[in-house]
């Protein structure tokens, strides 16, 4: 990793928000094979930087009663300001973690009141929790949907059960129960979710796009997505996504319909989905990381099948592709079925190994299920 200079940022210095540059990746709506552009800003979000205990601060300032605000809830209203303008925000977390980390450095000058040992375990702590490195990168909304799978209170992280020392007394809100009411709030709070309005348009319209389309444009696994769906009986309309109505369009009307394999988080299948985030055309899902797990999803699938991004092939020749390469969702390593423990940016039910049986057994249904429909015979 690169060295990086920590430029102070003159209208939130005391947030301990630095910039870390003007630069980041293209987003996904860039990429000549997404089927419907991004509608959002053109320009890169500004990375920020603060320490990890800020987290906790940013959600305990959601549950502060009465009027007078704290300095550190005045600093993590800054914070809230800058994700509610753009929740993909990329937030670093930097902290004092001795020379081997010293590329991402901290320093103390945001330390709270509490001693210097106290602010540097506390930083440790919500970076073991949350199993992240001093330096991480995610954005906002990663974060913060990471840090409420993750911590439900502060009890043992800003205070003690027993003050074994003057260093270890702790911050004086760690027990005024505010972390407590902010994370009851959720991430709503902090993150407006998609209005059912949008979504209700964006599925009329994707609809007709759907219907009327000579070629329909879907992120590869998903179309294993659609057999769990139709092995656990969901059938149209489905609110979500357009999967259900694009199976139900196969079976009864278009077998040979062209499906052309795309990146991100198309629009076509995905545009009324709660967790779809328009303006990068990407998955917000999983814990607000869903774009990373789908596009492993979406390589591993490819890699199954022998195709590639912008690969065309008629649906129901996909399906017998797709059930003849991948028999069932419970093959160690497989695309659905992962071992990472939570929290963890990889984590969602579907990759839960608690959760693992409910979608092999609905994976297996529909298989036998579309491939009655679809007149398609097995050798396995």
């Amino acid at each position: 990793m690169e060295r990086r200079t920590f430029l102070q940022c003159g209208g939130l210095c005391g947030v301990g928000l630095s910039s870390l540059g003007a630069t980041m990746l293209a987003q996904a709506a860039s990429d000549k094979t997404t089927a419907k552009p991004a509608t959002g800003p053109t320009s890169p979000a500004t990375p920020i930087t603060i320490r990890p205990y800020q987290l906790l601060c940013t959600v305990c300032s959601l549950g502060e009663e009465g009027g007078n605000t704290a300095e550190q809830y005045t600093k993590c209203k800054q914070i809230r300001e800058i994700i509610r303008k753009n929740p993909d925000t990329p937030i670093t977390l930097a902290c004092s973690a001795g020379p081997l980390y010293a590329y991402q450095e901290s320093g103390t000058a945001e330390d709270t009141p509490e001693s210097e040992e106290f602010n540097r375990k506390r930083d440790l702590d919500v970076l073991q929790i949350l199993g992240l490195a001093p330096g991480c990168t995610l954005t906002a909304r990663a974060l913060f949907k990471t840090l409420l799978m993750g911590v439900s209170t502060v009890a043992g992280l800003c205070a003690y059960q027993t003050v074994t020392g003057p260093a270890w007394k702790g911050c004086p809100k760690a027990n005024s129960g505010n972390y407590e009411r902010g994370y009851e709030k959720g991430i709503t709070a902090l993150i407006s979710p998609r209005s059912e309005e949008e979504m209700a348009q964006e599925k009329k319209k994707s609809l007709e796009a759907l219907y009327a389309a000579d070629e329909v444009t879907v992120r590869p696994h998903i179309m294993m997505c659609s057999v769990c769906q139709y092995g656990e009986g969901l059938r149209p309309p489905y609110k979500e996504d357009n999967l259900p109505e694009l199976v139900d369009l196969i079976i009864t009307k278009k077998p040979d319909l062209p499906i052309k394999l795309l990146r991100g988080a198309d629009w076509m299948m995905c545009a009324p989905c709660p967790g779809r985030i328009p303006e990068l055309n990407s998955c917000s899902h999983v814990w607000g990381n869903g774009e990373l797990d789908s596009q492993k999803r979406d390589l591993d699938m490819l890699q199954k099948l022998g195709l590639q991004f912008g690969s065309t092939i008629k649906a129901r020749e996909l399906y017998r592709l797709i059930f003849e390469r991948i028999t069932t969702t419970n093959g160690i390593p497989d695309i659905c079925l992962k071992y990472n423990s939570m929290p963890s940016v990889w984590w969602d039910e579907c990759a839960g190994h608690l959760y693992q049986a409910n979608p092999r057994v609905r994976y297996e249904k529909g298989k036998r299920e579309l491939m009655a429909k679809l007149k398609l015979t097995s050798n396995t």
